[in-house]
C-alpha cells in the first residue's frame, strides 16, 4: 500500500471517501466496495481521507479517535486498500464548493472508475455535496457510484460515535462488534515504577496515546500479542490510587504464565471487557487480594 500526502494524476481508481476513524465495520463496507470494484474491473483502489477530522479545523477542537494513524492506515492496509491520500483540511480545500471539489480534485486528479461513500458522506463548503450529487454527476464524468447503506447491530446504526460513547463507558462487548476487531492500545513497553513486582504481580507497562478515547478508569480482561505469541491477561488503566499519590494515569498489564522482562519491545493489548472500576483498597494486602480474584475472574 502506498501512502500519499499531497494530490497526483493517478487515474483510473476505485475511491472510497472518508475519514474512517476506526475503520469499523460500517467504514468496511465502503472501503470494501471499493477494493472489490477494483478486482473486478482490473484497475487500482484509494482511500481519500485527510490527515486530521474536520472538526479540528471548523471548531478548533480535535476529536478522540479510536485509532492512532498508523493503526488507522494498518487497517486500510489489512483491506486491501492500493493507495491511501492524507491530505490537508485546509481552508483551501474547505471553500470549493461541492462541485468544485468533485470536479477538480477528484476528477481532475484520478479520473475514477467508481466511489464510495457511506450513506451519510457529505463534501464542499458547507455540506453542499452528497450522495445526491455523487448519483447524479455519475453520467458526466462516467463514473460509477455506491452508495453503502448504514451497517447495523441489534437495530443500531454502526458509527464511530456509537463507538466512541460504548468505549467511554466501558462497555467493551458492544465496542468491540461494532468495530469488528478488538479495540487496542499498541506501543513499546516503558518502565513504571515497579510496584508491581514488588506486591507478586508484574506488568508490562505502556504509555496511553493521549488522541485516543479514554476507557474508564478500571480494570479489564485482555489478550496480549507479543513477538508470535498470544497471551491472556489483566489490565489496570488508572492512577493507581492505593499504591500512588500523584494522579499519573498508566497502563499496565499484567501477563498471565509470564516471566520476562521485556522493557523496550513492543506488544498490542486487546480489550476484552471490564471487569471492576479502579478504586483505593485499604491495604496492598487488600489490593493483592483483588487482584488474584480479578485474575480469577478472568
Amino acid at each position: 500500500m502506498q501512502i500519499f500526502t499531497e494530490l497526483n494524476t493517478n487515474p483510473n481508481l476505485s475511491l472510497a471517501l472518508g475519514y474512517f476513524d476506526g475503520v469499523h465495520i460500517g467504514h468496511q463496507a465502503v472501503i470494501g466496495t471499493a477494493v472489490n470494484f477494483a478486482h473486478k474491473n482490473g484497475n487500482k483502489s484509494a482511500v481519500i481521507t485527510f490527515k486530521d477530522h474536520p472538526c479540528c479545523f471548523f471548531y478548533g477542537v480535535c476529536p478522540k479517535y479510536i485509532l492512532t494513524r498508523d493503526d488507522r492506515l494498518a487497517h486500510l492496509e489489512s483491506l486491501g486498500v492500493d493507495y491511501v491520500y492524507i491530505l490537508d483540511f485546509n481552508a483551501k480545500l474547505c471553500m470549493l464548493s461541492a462541485e468544485a471539489y468533485l470536479k477538480n480534485v477528484l476528477i481532475d486528479n484520478f479520473s475514477p472508475k467508481s466511489i464510495s461513500t457511506g450513506f451519510n458522506h457529505y463534501f464542499g463548503a458547507q455540506k453542499s455535496g452528497g450522495v445526491d450529487l455523487l448519483t447524479k454527476m455519475q453520467s458526466v464524468y462516467n463514473y460509477k457510484y455506491f452508495e453503502v447503506p448504514p451497517q447495523k447491530i441489534n437495530n443500531e446504526t454502526i458509527s464511530s460515535t456509537a463507538i466512541r460513547n460504548a468505549l467511554s463507558k466501558g462497555q467493551l462487548a458492544n465496542a468491540n462488534e461494532m468495530l469488528g476487531y478488538n479495540f487496542t492500545i499498541r506501543g513499546e513497553v516503558v518502565k513504571g515504577q515497579q510496584l508491581g513486582r514488588k506486591i507478586g504481580f508484574r506488568t508490562a507497562n505502556l504509555m496511553y496515546p493521549p488522541e485516543l478515547i479514554d476507557l474508564p478508569f478500571g480494570v479489564y480482561s485482555v489478550i496480549v500479542h507479543y513477538q508470535n505469541a498470544v497471551y491472556r491477561g489483566i489490565t489496570n488503566f488508572g492512577i493507581r490510587p492505593t499504591v500512588s499519590n500523584t494522579n499519573q494515569c498508566s497502563l499496565e498489564t499484567h501477563i498471565l504464565d509470564f516471566d520476562r522482562d521485556i522493557y523496550g519491545e513492543n506488544i498490542a493489548v486487546e480489550f476484552l471487557k471490564m471487569i471492576r472500576l479502579e478504586k483505593k483498597f485499604a491495604s496492598i494486602e487488600e489490593l493483592k487480594k483483588q487482584i488474584k480474584d480479578d485474575i480469577a475472574h478472568i
